[in-house]
């Protein structure tokens, strides 16, 4: 038996009762990076820091110390949070020399909850991307079929827990980064409300979309996770004081009478018929255990995908304008002016797809097309929100895919970004209109590929959304 075949509660029992230490658990995971390393997952890792971790948190269990659930535990976290002393290269070429001064406030948490940190994963580029294609550390490969794609922006942190590299991982999500690669590599992945989860120490794509959230085997393991880096933050003037509840308590047995929305414009965005009938044999999944499905509509849904790229486009432009080979990055060495410097730097610093965004964000945010592009996606995106808002007066959440599609072959949509644009057409409404999302297995393809389920809650509705979660994942006896 594997110890990473374990959920987070019944090896914290363990450590408790000393049947495994953590410095076990470490090696184990560093055992499983050496016989994965093919797939890329990490970009760097730290053993001596984790084995010197794990030795002190050993000593604290053999004494009998009361730690949190988390003691112990090895994650990994992705390469755009800062960790002291660890680099954060944001998968680029820019920031390859780049070495973090100071801690992430989740990076904070997840040290006071004595998790033990013990790698850097792959991304897409500054977290742009879908497919984990886009990095200048190479591409991610998916666990489960290696000539496939693990979901981006956040692959390397979803291939990690597949892969049992680690028992959890962070993600960042600002269109569908931590839900595509948990659906693609059959993981489960939190897209926590907006203001949640301090974004202090995170390198910024789109501040008005970003969100950190966990990547976890199980929906029990996400909730402890979500709420260790949870709460409000002096240093970060977004996140929220509401208080944060005990997820795993907040778990409920049951889901009779809980109100579950279906919208028709969700289903008439195109989908392949595996996760079509994924997706339909999960409603009535929910329905047949008391559940109740309601029809709902959203009426703009179809604009979304168009909105999102606008705004996460205009704030990447904005704040990847810092990243200039000046104060800090990979700076061009030959040059003639300051311009020339400015340019050969972040020419040579930044790759095809962050690019390409740079570009239309400064189209979007120019003289002449502000009104007609920005302004009026700022708009829609409120018209969307109080269409949300006013759907979750009478539903407790919204059922969808995450996708429509299960992962897709390496190379296959990289020339085509639109095509690959599309890959996120379920999950960038939930980054615009700021709530909470999760994404779980709830079936197979033809293929033998997981097909995962979103369900959208409303604001700081995450402990209604681990609750059907967990329901599904303990009770459904179909392919899962």
């Amino acid at each position: 038996m594997s110890f990473l075949d374990l959920d987070i509660l019944t090896i914290h029992k363990m450590l408790e009762e000393k049947k495994v230490t953590s410095t076990q658990l470490v090696n184990e995971c560093f055992d499983n990076i050496e016989k994965n390393k093919d797939l890329n997952a990490l970009n760097e890792t730290m053993k001596e820091y984790a084995l010197k971790m794990a030795t002190e948190i050993d000593e604290k269990f053999s004494k009998g110390e009361k730690l949190p659930l988390l003691a112990g535990i090895p994650v990994v976290i992705k390469d755009n949070i800062n960790m002291l002393g660890t680099k954060t290269t944001c998968s680029s070429k820019i920031l390859s020399n780049y070495e973090s001064i100071y801690d992430a406030t989740v990076v904070k948490k997840l040290k006071d909850n004595y998790a033990i940190i013990i790698g850097k994963a792959n991304m897409d580029e500054f977290a742009m991307g879908s497919s984990n294609e886009n990095s200048a550390t190479g591409v991610v490969k998916n666990p489960i079929d290696n000539t496939r794609v693990p979901g981006g922006s956040s692959g390397g942190s979803a291939c990690s827990v597949r892969a049992k590299e680690c028992f959890a991982s962070l993600g960042t999500d600002t269109g569908g980064s931590i839900r595509l690669p948990a659906s693609f590599c059959g993981v489960v992945g939190m897209k926590p409300t907006y203001s949640r989860v301090s974004r202090y120490g995170v390198v910024a794509f789109g501040s008005g979309l970003d969100q950190v959230g966990p990547l976890t085997n199980t929906v029990k393991d996400n909730a402890i996770m979500l709420q260790a880096i949870s709460g409000y933050d002096d240093n970060e003037n977004t996140s929220s004081k509401n208080p944060v509840p005990d997820y795993l308590k907040e778990i409920k047995n049951n889901i009779k009478g809980l109100r579950i929305g279906v919208a028709k414009e969700f289903f008439s965005l195109g989908m392949n018929k595996d996760v079509l009938d994924a997706v339909n044999s999960a409603i009535e999944f929910y329905k047949n255990n008391g559940a109740e499905i309601v029809d709902v509509e959203l009426k703009n849904i179809d604009l979304a995908l168009a909105v999102y790229y606008i705004l996460s486009s205009a704030e990447a432009s904005s704040n990847l304008g810092r990243f200039d080979g000046i104060r800090y990055g990979q700076r061009s060495s030959q040059y003639e002016n300051l311009t020339d410097l400015y340019i050969k730097s972040r020419t040579n610093g930044f790759g095809k797809e962050v690019k390409r965004r740079i570009m239309l964000g400064n189209f979007v945010l120019s003289s002449g097309y502000f009104d007609a592009y920005y302004k009026k996606a700022q708009k829609v995106q409120q018209m969307l929100s109080n269409e949300f808002d006013k759907v979750f007066e009478n539903v407790d959440a919204l059922i969808s895919p995450v996708a429509p599609n299960v992962a897709f072959k390496i190379g296959e949509k990289v020339d085509n970004p639109l095509e690959m644009y599309l890959t996120d057409i379920y999950t960038v409404p939930v980054n615009i209109v700021g709530n909470p999302a999760i994404s779980f297995p709830c079936g197979e393809s033809a293929e033998g590929m997981p097909i995962g389920l979103q369900l959208i809650g409303k604001k700081f509705g995450e402990s209604t959304l681990y609750t059907l979660a967990n329901y599904f994942e303990e009770n459904n006896k179909g392919d899962k």
